[in-house]
């Protein structure tokens, strides 16, 4: 399993909390990559929701990893 910007980007809008079943019925009807399923596919199913894509990718860049001023633009 990899993820990468592009592809967790497809889960950015997900309805969070959501379980691994969910997130796969909603990357397949967002029109999410395969490899999207995919890397959902291999998540551990303990039956509890996830409730960011920070618990499926720790590494998941957030607003704060982003160095500029907002108030700029």
């Amino acid at each position: 399993m990899y993820w990468t910007l592009e592809l967790a980007s497809y889960l950015e809008d997900a309805p969070w909390p959501a379980t691994k079943d969910e997130l796969i019925d909603y990357s397949i009807r967002s029109g999410a990559p395969l490899e999207v399923v995919e890397n959902l596919q291999e998540l551990e199913d303990d039956g509890q929701p996830y409730e960011s894509i920070e618990e499926i990718w720790p590494d998941y860049p957030t607003k704060d990893d982003f160095f500029f001023n907002e108030d700029e633009y």
